[in-house]
């Protein structure tokens, strides 16, 4: 036994203990040192050298230090147990694994085998089938639905129904290396329930809650490091419960070198709290490589708040004055007036002045600084009355000729004053860096989600206009931008990737994986009514079906469930989908094509239709998908007919997808297919390309 199962453990080494140590000992050396010490005291020279040799064994830890001993798995209620399967017993209070060694279908029960061999009876209903993390599955995509309201070549943001530790693993297949941004607010583990550990809900009496929580979160964020570009960027939320133990471990799988910042998000206040009102949430952000970050020239800007508010009421004045510089400046002071500074950046409240070609602006300080290199005390001539200007103390910030041409531009402002000043333009100054620490009131997030809905179905959902603002930031370089969130919850990430680019005309991919998670309330209700995981009316009031899925259905379509009216809608496409797992028999005899399809569909960019295997594609030995970018050639030598049926219709395919075992074959049928297609073999009994969790 290792002295870390012993007891649970998770935190760091402590620093101040490290810190008293003489100069060039380490922790290790010490610890090496003390022991030998103790060891020497022991009498009992058998029990010295075992000891010795148990120790010198040992794997000592720096840094973060947790459990990674604890499975993990996922039940699957709406699989049949079959011999050979892998089961768990419902209700019971462990996390065992079982194999179905025999089934008695006469008698409905089942013999089971644990991992040391030992058997036992149980009844066939009483058993779950499910999957270990590690084990081999071969995980697929089965369309639920869609909605197409937006171009035809515009991305499919893409809505995965299924556990997102398995849904990440399919993602390798059809996204390594091409997210741009990771935005995820995982559980914050409190202790109060609020998320589960192999379908039980984990809580502050659990000793090794913080392990597990890690353990659940370095499995996740080794693949998701793996899906990011090497400009990509990582975005979670997190709050004090794990906010340390997040960012070390961070710093260990995506590395401490990429931190980019740690941004405090103030949401409310609370003047109940003993101590300290704590009020705010994190936002820890990394980038996959920092250095080709830095390469590719990436800088965060964003508009200043209320910096277009101002543009809009400078320009509305400047109209309805008929375009009178005295009388625009009047209006605009007046707006001010009535409008207070609340909500705007302080570095705005001085932009009250419109000038004679309608730009707003504020007066900016022309006088040198105390100790100038050079400085000029001419004065200039206001070109409205012909007088000389006076002159600051300290003279000139700018060379005579550098005032010149403001002068020439327009750009110096008279006014009233005794010394002009330099008119510093709202519109060439709305941008600022991205700021790490800001507020915005949590409770307008559920008062959102409850006017699309239409109902209160979810209590704390994430707020769409933050998101937005931040994925706006961390993908400025790309309107085309693909952004992952595989905790997605009620789809605030989807419905903020919608709205971006209603707003401006991009074309970003939103990919969002969440799952079919209850209430601990509407679980413990369910359950009591004798509804289980997998029945119709459990999975109902799950939070994929039951918000995720009609909320961004009535954000893109603008009408609810119950058929009212929300808004008018979006011009956006959007597909739904649930996450299986295919039996290898089934995928041998070609039997599971349609649940593999979507996988085909995502990795050609997710645009257009998914390819079906319809009866008619089976006859031809091809099938197109319904908007042409996507083919699959089921039969080799069928590749000049669909290279003709593609040349008929004029479809412009831009995925190939060849199901051969011969690579000669594949690479014969590609040569009927003009350049710029992306032509990948896949194995014909998909076993290779689909696998996940390949031991060898």
């Amino acid at each position: 036994m290792s002295i870390q199962s012993i007891a649970p453990v998770s935190g760091i080494i402590d620093a101040a203990h490290m810190a008293s140590m003489p100069l060039g000992t380490t922790a290790a050396a010490e610890t090496t040192s003390s022991l030998e010490r103790y060891l020497a005291e022991i009498p009992d020279p058998v029990l010295r050298e075992n000891l010795a040799r148990e120790i010198g064994g040992l794997k000592r830890e720096f840094g973060l230090v947790f459990e990674r001993h604890h499975p993990e798995g996922i039940r699957l209620p709406k699989h049949a147990v079959k011999r050979g399967s892998k089961v768990v017993i419902s209700g019971a209070k462990d996390s065992v694994f079982y194999r179905v060694h025999r089934l008695n279908k006469e008698a409905g029960t089942a013999i089971i085998v644990d991992t040391e061999g030992n058997q036992s009876e149980h009844p066939v209903a009483s058993l779950t089938v499910a999957k270990e993390f590690g084990d081999v599955m071969y995980p697929g995509l089965r369309k639920l639905s869609e909605i197409r309201r937006g171009d035809p070549d515009a991305p499919v943001h893409t809505i995965i129904n299924g556990e997102n530790y398995h849904a990440l693993e399919a993602l390798q297949y059809t996204h390594a290396g091409k997210v741009d941004l990771i935005y995820i607010d995982p559980p914050y583990n409190t202790g109060n329930s609020d998320w589960k550990y192999n379908d039980r809900y984990v809580d502050a009496k659990d000793g090794y809650r913080h392990s597990k929580w890690l353990s659940f979160m370095e499995k996740r964020l080794q693949i998701a490091k793996s899906l990011l570009k090497p400009t990509g960027v990582l975005i979670m939320a997190i709050d004090d419960n794990e906010q340390s133990r997040l960012k070390m471990l961070c710093d260990q799988v995506i590395g401490e070198q990429n931190f980019i910042a740690n941004v405090v998000w103030q949401g409310g206040t609370n003047n109940t709290a003993r101590f300290v009102d704590v009020g705010h949430d994190y936002m820890l952000v990394y980038a996959r490589d920092m250095q080709s970050l830095s390469d590719a020239g990436t800088r965060w800007r964003e508009v200043k708040p209320g910096a277009d508010e101002i543009l809009a009421a400078a320009k509305r004045a400047w109209n309805d004055s008929g375009q009178s510089e005295s009388e625009a400046t009047i209006a605009l002071r007046a707006w001010w007036k009535s409008r207070g500074k609340d909500g705007l950046d302080p570095g705005l409240w001085e932009y009250k002045h419109i000038d004679n070609q309608g730009r707003v602006f504020r007066p900016g300080d022309l006088s040198a600084p105390d100790k100038p290199e050079t400085r000029s005390h001419r004065p200039i001539v206001n070109p409205e009355t012909g007088e000389l200007s006076g002159v600051p103390s300290r003279g000139w910030a700018l060379s005579d000729s550098s005032m010149d041409s403001l002068l020439a531009q327009g750009r110096i402002y008279f006014g009233s004053r005794t010394v002009p000043a330099r008119k510093v333009f709202l519109e060439e100054t709305t941008q600022q860096v991205a700021r790490g620490v800001f507020t915005a009131k949590r409770t307008s997030a559920a008062q959102h989600l409850t006017r699309v809905l239409g109902s209160k179905n979810f209590p704390f959902p994430k707020d769409v206009d933050v998101l937005a603002r931040w994925i706006n930031i961390a993908t400025s370089s790309s309107s085309k931008a693909i952004v992952l969130d595989f905790f997605g919850g009620t789809g605030t990430t989807a419905e903020a990737v919608i709205r971006l680019n209603a707003e401006d005309s991009g074309t970003r991919q939103a990919i969002l994986v969440t799952n079919n998670e209850l209430s601990r309330a509407d679980d413990a209700k369910l359950r009591k009514a004798a509804h289980t995981p997998g029945d119709d009316e459990y999975e109902a009031l799950g939070v994929f079906h039951h918000v995720t899925k009609p909320r961004l259905e009535t954000v893109v379509t603008g009408i609810r469930e119950d058929g009212s009216t929300y808004s008018e809608g979006l011009d956006a496409n959007i597909a739904f989908f649930e996450l299986t797992y295919l039996d290898e028999p089934d995928i041998v005899r070609g039997a599971a094509f349609n649940d593999l399809a979507g996988l085909f569909w995502l990795k050609a960019g997710g645009v257009g239709g998914t390819v079906e295997l319809t009866a008619g594609a089976k006859a031809d030995g091809f099938a197109i998908s319904e908007s042409g970018r996507t083919a699959v050639l089921f039969t080799p030598g069928r590749a000049q007919a669909l290279a003709e049926k593609l040349a008929a219709t004029e479809h412009a395919i831009s995925h190939l997808f060849i199901v051969t075992d011969s690579e000669a074959q594949g690479d014969e049928a590609a040569t009927h297919f003009p350049g710029g297609i992306t032509v990948e073999r896949i194995y014909g009994s998909y076993l290779e390309a689909f696998q996940v969790n390949r031991k060898d």
